[in-house]
C-alpha cells in the first residue's frame, strides 16, 4: 500500500534548493518509507489522490521528469520529490524494469536449431520443390503463384515466385516473408513443417532425381544463395545475406538511433517548455502586477468618488437652505407690495391713465360689436336662401307628388278603357258568329259597338301620351329631388352633427370613437389610450376602405339573396377577440353602410341621415327640421 507523503514539515523552498532537497526524498525512497512498487504494480508516490494509479516503467520515468523539468502548476518542492524519483527509477530499478534489445525469434528444429552465427537470405525466403512425373496433368496448375499463395497461406507468405526447370522436371517456388522478425520466424516454421513431413533440404538432396511427386521445403540460406540456376539468380538479385547476429546489431542499432532522436526530442520539449514556463511566470507576474495596479485605481476612484458624492450633498443641502432662506424673504416682500398696491388702489381709483385704458376697450367693444352684427345679417342671408331652396324643393316635391296621384288615377282609367275595349271586342265576335247578316238590328247594334270601340281605343291612346308625359315629369322630379338632396347636403355639412336629431352622416365612416377608447382605456393609461384609439380608428377605417378585403356573403337565394357581413372572416373573428363586441359592431354597420352605398370604389358618401330614428332621413324630415327647430337656434346664436 502506497504512503502517502506527509504534508510540509518545512516552509517552501525556491526553485534554487530543488536538487539539494531532492535528496531528502531520494532517501526515503531507497529505505522503503515511499512505496514506488506495490503488488507488482508501478505507481508514483507523490500522486496518490491522482486519477492515474498504475504505469508502465517508461510512462512513470516520464511523468517524474516532466513535473520535476517543467511542470507549470507543482511548487518547487513537488518538483524536488519528481526529480528523487526520476533518479530513483534509472539508478535503483533500471535493471528490473527497463525494456532491452528485442530478442529475435529463433524456433528450434528437431534436426538443427538456427545459431546466431548462420547465413540466411534476407529478407526471409522460403524455398519448395516440387519434382513432376511425365504423366501429371496438373503442371498448370502448380506454375500458378495463387495456388502457392493458398497452400501456403499459413504460413503468411508476402509474395510467391514460380519457376520451371524443364531439365530437371521441377517446379521452384521461392516464398518471400516479412523483413521482421515475425517473417523469420514464419520461415523456420514453414522448414520445420516439412521436416517433420519428412520432405526437408536433406531428403531433397537424398532423393532428388526419383520419381516421386511430393514438395520439399526448407528455409534460404548461404548455398543456395550461391547456387547455380534460376534460384540461385532470384535470390541474389532479391536478397542479401545476413547472420542472425548481424541484423539484430542492425536493429538494436536502428533502435538506439530512434531512442537518441526521442531523447533529443524530449531534451528539445523540455527546453521549450522551460522557455515556455518562463514565459509564462514572466506574464504571471505582469498580470499580477496589473490586477494590484488596477485594484489600487478602483480604490482610489471608490475613494474619490465617495468623497465627490458627500460635497455634492453638502452642496445641495446649502443650496436648498439657500432657496428656503430666499423663498421666505420673497414672500415678505410680496406681501409687503400687496399691502401697498391695496392702499393706492384706495387712495387713486380713477387716474388718467385708467380712464384711457377704459375708452381704448369701450372702442375695441363697439368695432367687435359691429363686426358681430354685419357677420349675423349676412347669416340670416344665408339662413334665407336655405330656407327658399328648401321650400322651393318642397314645392317641386308636392307638385311631384300631385302628378304621381294623378298618373295613378290615370293607369285606373287607362286599365278600365282596357277591359271596355276586350269586353267590346268580345261582344262584337260573338254578334259576328251568332248573329244574322241579314239583321238590320243586328248590323246596327254591331255598328255601334264598332264606333264605342273607336272611341275608347280614342281615350286610351290619349291617356297613353298623358301617361307618357307624366313619366317624364316624374323622372325629372326625381332628378330634381336628387339633385336638391345633394345641395342639402353640401350646405348641410358641418353645420349639423350626430347632437341633432337631423345632420349629414358619411355611411361607411367610422365617426364615433368611443368604442375605440373604451376597448383602449382597459389596456392603456389615460393619456395613451387617447393615442391609441386614434391610432386603431385609422387602422380599421383603411381596412373598410381597402376593395381587396371582400368580408362579406350571400343568404337567401334568387331575387330574394341579399349580400351580408361574414361574422366567420378570419380579420373580423380576430377583431372581436382581441378588442371586444362593441369595437367588432362598429366596423361591421361600417361594412354594411359601406357595401350598400359605394361597394365598388369603397369611399364613404355623404347622407342626409335621421339620428334619432337611425335611417335615411326623408326631405320632408329635412325641410321640417330646418324649418322648425334649425331655425330658432340660428336666431339664438346670432
Amino acid at each position: 500500500m502506497d504512503v502517502p507523503p506527509p504534508p510540509d514539515e518545512e516552509s517552501e523552498i525556491s526553485e534554487s534548493e530543488i536538487d539539494d532537497y531532492s535528496q531528502k526524498p531520494y532517501l526515503k525512497l531507497q529505505t522503503g518509507h515511499y512505496k514506488v512498487k506495490v503488488n507488482g504494480t508501478l505507481r508514483c508516490p507523490f500522486c496518490s489522490g491522482k486519477k492515474k494509479q498504475d504505469y508502465k516503467y517508461k510512462e512513470l520515468i516520464a511523468h517524474a521528469s516532466g513535473v520535476s523539468k517543467g511542470s507549470v502548476s507543482r511548487s518547487a518542492k513537488q518538483k524536488a520529490n519528481h526529480l528523487a524519483l526520476a533518479k530513483y527509477l534509472e539508478t535503483e530499478l533500471a535493471g528490473d524494469h527497463a525494456e532491452g534489445l528485442p530478442r529475435p525469434y529463433l524456433p528450434l528444429s528437431n534436426e538443427s536449431e538456427p545459431k546466431p552465427g548462420d547465413v540466411y537470405v534476407w529478407p526471409w525466403m522460403g524455398i519448395v520443390m516440387n519434382p513432376l512425373k511425365e504423366t501429371d496433368d496438373d503442371k498448370e496448375v502448380l506454375l500458378d503463384s495463387w495456388y502457392w499463395l493458398k497452400r501456403l497461406s499459413r504460413f503468411k507468405p508476402v509474395d510467391v515466385n514460380v519457376f520451371w526447370i524443364e531439365q530437371d522436371c521441377v517446379i521452384a517456388v521461392v516464398a518471400e516473408f516479412n523483413s521482421d522478425w515475425s517473417g523469420f520466424a514464419s520461415a523456420t516454421e514453414l522448414e520445420k513443417e516439412f521436416e517433420r513431413e519428412g520432405c526437408s533440404k536433406k531428403e531433397w538432396v537424398e532423393k532428388r532425381g526419383e520419381s516421386e511427386s511430393k514438395a520439399y521445403g526448407w528455409c534460404a540460406r548461404a548455398e543456395d544463395y550461391n547456387s547455380e540456376g534460376v534460384i540461385g539468380e532470384y535470390l541474389s538479385k532479391e536478397g542479401k545475406l545476413r547472420t542472425v547476429s548481424d541484423i539484430s546489431q542492425e536493429k538494436a542499432e536502428d533502435r538506439n538511433s530512434v531512442l537518441e532522436e526521442l531523447s533529443s526530442m524530449i531534451d528539445m520539449t523540455n527546453e521549450d517548455l522551460n522557455k515556455v514556463q518562463y514565459s509564462y511566470n514572466e506574464t504571471a507576474m505582469l498580470l499580477k502586477r496589473v490586477k494590484d495596479q488596477k485594484k489600487n485605481l478602483e480604490e482610489a476612484y471608490a475613494e474619490e468618488t465617495k468623497k465627490m458624492h458627500q460635497m455634492s450633498m453638502r452642496s445641495i443641502q446649502k443650496i436648498l437652505e439657500d432657496k428656503e432662506r430666499l423663498s421666505n424673504e420673497l414672500e415678505a416682500k410680496m406681501l409687503r407690495l400687496k399691502n401697498w398696491s391695496k392702499e393706492l388702489e384706495k387712495k387713486e381709483a380713477l387716474t388718467e391713465l385708467e380712464r384711457q385704458k377704459l375708452d381704448e376697450e369701450k372702442k375695441k367693444n363697439d368695432a367687435m360689436n359691429i363686426s358681430l352684427k354685419l357677420a349675423s345679417h349676412e347669416q340670416e342671408k344665408a339662413d334665407q336662401n336655405v330656407l327658399r331652396l328648401v321650400e322651393e324643393h318642397k314645392r317641386q316635391k308636392d307638385e311631384a307628388m300631385s302628378k304621381i296621384l294623378e298618373l295613378k288615377t290615370q293607369l285606373d282609367t287607362k286599365q278600365t278603357l282596357e277591359m271596355e275595349i276586350q269586353e267590346l271586342k268580345g261582344k262584337l265576335q260573338v254578334m259576328k258568329h251568332l248573329g244574322d247578316a241579314d239583321d238590320e238590328a243586328v248590323k246596327q247594334t254591331m255598328k255601334e259597338m264598332n264606333d264605342k270601340l273607336e272611341d275608347r281605343k280614342s281615350d286610351l291612346e290619349q291617356l297613353e301620351q298623358m301617361n307618357s308625359d307624366l313619366m317624364t315629369k316624374e323622372r325629372q322630379s326625381n332628378f330634381e329631388i336628387q339633385a336638391a338632396r345633394k345641395t342639402l347636403i353640401a350646405r348641410l355639412t358641418g353645420l349639423l352633427g350626430a347632437e341633432s336629431d337631423i345632420g349629414v352622416k358619411r355611411m361607411g365612416e367610422l365617426e364615433n370613437l368611443e368604442p375605440f377608447l373604451n376597448a383602449c382605456k382597459k389596456r392603456y393609461s389615460a393619456d395613451e389610450a387617447m393615442v391609441e384609439g386614434v391610432t386603431l380608428c385609422s387602422t380599421w377605417q383603411k381596412n373598410i376602405n381597402d376593395s381587396t378585403w371582400q368580408p362579406f356573403k350571400r343568404e337567401g337565394t334568387g331575387d330574394k339573396a341579399i349580400e351580408v357581413v361574414d361574422e366567420e372572416d378570419e380579420k373580423l373573428k380576430k377583431l372581436k377577440g382581441e378588442w371586444g363586441e362593441e369595437v367588432h359592431n362598429a366596423v361591421k354597420t361600417a361594412l354594411e353602410e359601406m357595401n350598400e352605398y359605394n361597394p365598388s370604389g369603397r369611399y364613404s358618401t355623404p347622407e342626409l341621415w335621421n339620428f334619432e330614428a337611425g335611417r335615411k332621413a326623408t326631405l320632408k324630415e329635412v325641410i321640417s327640421f330646418i324649418s322648425n327647430d334649425m331655425k330658432p337656434v340660428k336666431r339664438k346664436r346670432t
